[in-house]
């Protein structure tokens, strides 16, 4: 039996590193890797679970093609799949333009050789691609806007702070490992504060739990401040140093009285005060937004007014004070890092792709002319149960003449496939990934052969370049020849620039490269325009045409009397959105999926828990089963992200909209309204 290190490739804070046991070519065991220090416990129940998922007789193990008249997929050969893709690509870019075929690709599998996709559709000579993403973009760029960088001091330093405020986030659900450093500073004295329309988990563990209106976090965020300004609770020498347009800003908050906050996030004004007190005095403090947050429409300038807090009272560069959104030091790799003002059919390669919006990805597949889109490619993605405004996004792929999908398992997207192809697993093909959390750059190795007759995303690509004779020259720039052996030589040349992360001790577990630092910020040095941290943003302005300043904007879409129940989508422990929640071991955990709503709520509309339950808007509606609970916020329901269509699928209810910047997805500006069946 072997014991082979390797890191955990999902869409999840911690990247964790993990050992496993192979044995005869399987894997047969997961243990922790304690060399990580921000993962030093192991994986989570979803990380177990990888034994099922590899293993799992769903799993898509050969090429299908379906039988439109049965509705059924059957069985195919390779050379049966490569011909017919192949001969598909060919007729729709002859006939329409390369731009008739669209490329999705979202975050199902983080890794370097993912390159390798955007190469060859580069070569192919274009496609219709899309920008922004589901997930962070509004976040990163305020982030960016104000401080010049996403970065936030070492995960096991929040074991430092003396006040952490989880502001619309559930550590304790979805980055477990987070949990060790807050703690251990519980243990040391600090205070714990959890903002959150809903009692999560964390918030159970919590000093204080604060109940807020979805989508008002702004507001108490600007309140606070007003009332820190106004008492002096506030590092003046900090801020007239580093700080650009304090005043400006201070000047902004006039109407951001302690009543009118109150009334509009539900906050009462002692709590609020209390906050704010502790705010103001508790030394170092870190807040830790959460990513669902900055899914409204007004997610971006949310997080500007957060992180205003974190400048007023000056923890900055500080060990245990910090604002803990997003940390990218891991991507070196990356030639760029940062999130920018995006010109949708502008790159910098030098070939133009037509682009649309993610967060629109339905009406702008229908809306698409000259050409209209005619195939879709689909990898590391399941667009028709992640993507808003689900019955749209269905009618656009139902309306293609062709689409083929690369999966592990019959998604919702799968099933309207015409042709799908099986995708390789974690174990089956070496590649190097970074985190958003977890500081280390890691190697994910091969630990075993492809089952039946799986074939790496990269291996498809170069039999595909073949079909469509690439000659020699772009097979070479846009294609990875076939076998793991190819792909290392590949990852070793990316790692010369950094003598630090050698191969060999890559393979022995995580590193940190040498520009990592413990401690971001500690030099006081920010790269924004001013070169001072922006409170004051003129490049939000430009860019966005949103306020310079931190400012709060109501929701576009506010509960109504047709439809007066505001819809959380939260994660949960059990899945990585669509992800996992399909394995009999975490099925036998999770159990069966509910809509949680408040009990006045239910007895207004004469439910109770177990009733079967329709929840509608103008979009779509779901059936489910409902949960009575007062845990959660009055006039707010809650269903979990990531459930397939016969589950519940909450993005039938979603609409298609862009954040206020970075063009993020505003999922959670959606109003239901809830009846019994």
């Amino acid at each position: 039996m072997k014991t082979i290190s390797t890191a955990c490739p999902r869409n999840c804070y911690s990247s964790c590193s993990f050992n496993v046991k192979v044995q005869e070519g399987k894997v047969v065991g997961i243990e922790p890797h304690p060399s990580n220090q921000a993962t030093p416990e192991g994986v989570c129940l979803k990380g177990l679970a990888y034994l099922e998922r590899s293993n799992s007789p769903d799993r898509l193990l050969y090429p299908l093609r379906k039988n439109k008249e049965r509705n059924t997929f059957e069985r195919i050969s390779w050379d049966e799949a490569v011909d017919e893709i192949a001969a598909k690509l060919r007729f729709f870019k002859d006939e329409f333009g390369p731009h008739s075929v669209l490329f999705y690709a979202a975050s199902g599998m983080a890794g370097m050789l993912n390159a390798f996709s955007t190469k060859f559709w580069k070569a192919f000579g274009g496609a219709t691609t899309t920008y922004g993403n589901l997930c962070w973009p509004a976040g990163l760029e305020a982030v960016r806007l104000t401080l010049g960088s996403n970065e936030h001091n070492a995960p096991w330093d929040l074991a430092n702070s003396k006040l952490i405020v989880l502001w619309g986030k559930n550590a304790a659900e979805t980055n477990i490992q987070q949990m060790i450093p807050i703690q251990q500073a519980q243990e040391h004295g600090a205070l714990v504060v959890v903002i959150d329309p809903r009692r999560t988990e964390t918030a159970t563990k919590a000093d204080l739990h604060i109940p807020i209106n979805p989508g008002t976090d702004a507001a108490l965020a600007l309140g606070i401040a007003k009332y820190l300004i106004g008492t002096r609770q506030i590092d003046q020498g900090f801020i007239d140093e580093h700080v650009l347009g304090f005043q400006a800003f201070a000047q902004s908050l006039e109407t951001y009285t302690l009543d009118f906050v109150a009334a509009e996030t539900g906050v009462p004004v002692p709590v609020i005060k209390y906050l704010a007190e502790l705010m103001g005095n508790v030394q170092p403090m870190t807040i830790v937004p959460g990513y669902g947050m900055q899914r409204f429409s007004n997610g971006g300038q949310t997080i500007r007014c957060l992180l205003a807090l974190q400048i007023l009272t000056g923890n900055i560069g500080k060990s245990g004070g910090n604002f803990h959104y997003a940390n990218l030091q891991s991507y070196v790799f990356d030639e760029i890092k940062e999130p920018a003002t995006y010109y949708p059919n502008a790159t910098t390669d030098g070939l133009f792709r037509r682009s649309i919006p993610t967060a629109r990805l339905g009406e702008e597949m229908l809306a698409q002319t000259a050409p209209a889109l005619k195939m879709a490619w689909v990898e590391r993605g399941n667009p028709l149960t992640q993507n808003p405004d689900t019955n749209t996004v269905k009618q656009a792929f139902e309306k293609l003449d062709f689409c083929v999908v690369v999966e592990q398992f019959m998604t919702d997207t799968a099933q309207l496939a015409d042709i799908v192809l099986p995708a390789k697993n974690m174990f089956e093909q070496t590649d190097i990934i970074g985190s958003y959390w977890n500081p280390y750059v890691q190697l994910k190795p091969k630990v075993c052969e492809p089952q039946g007759e799986v074939k790496p995303e990269t291996d498809i690509y170069y039999q595909l370049a073949k079909k469509l004779d690439f000659d020699e020259q772009l097979i070479g720039e846009a294609c990875l020849q076939p076998g793991d052996k190819n792909a290392v030589e590949y990852l070793k040349e990316q790692l010369n620039r950094f003598p630090e992360l050698s191969w060999d001790r890559l393979t022995e577990g995580p590193l940190l490269a040498d520009s990592h630092k413990q401690i971001v910020f500690q030099d006081l040095q920010f790269n924004t325009p001013s070169g001072k941290i922006e409170l004051l943003s003129e490049s939000a302005l430009e860019n966005w045409s949103v306020a310079a300043l931190p400012s709060y904007e109501p929701l576009q879409e506010k509960s109504s009397k047709v439809y007066p129940l505001m819809v959380l989508s939260p994660n949960t422990k059990n899945r990585i959105h669509s992800q996992f929640g399909n394995l009999k071991q975490i099925e036998a955990v999770a159990g069966e999926m509910f809509v949680y709503m408040h009990p006045e709520d239910a007895a207004k509309r004469n439910i109770n828990s177990e009733d079967k339950v329709r929840i509608f808007n103008e979009r779509g509606e779901i059936h489910m089963k409902a949960r009575v609970d007062a845990g959660i916020k009055k006039s707010c329901i809650s269903i979990f992200n990531g459930l397939w269509h016969h589950e519940g699928c909450v993005n039938f209810l979603s609409k298609g909209r862009e954040t206020d910047m970075g063009h993020g997805t505003a999922f959670h500006d959606n109003c239901v309204e809830l009846e019994k069946l």
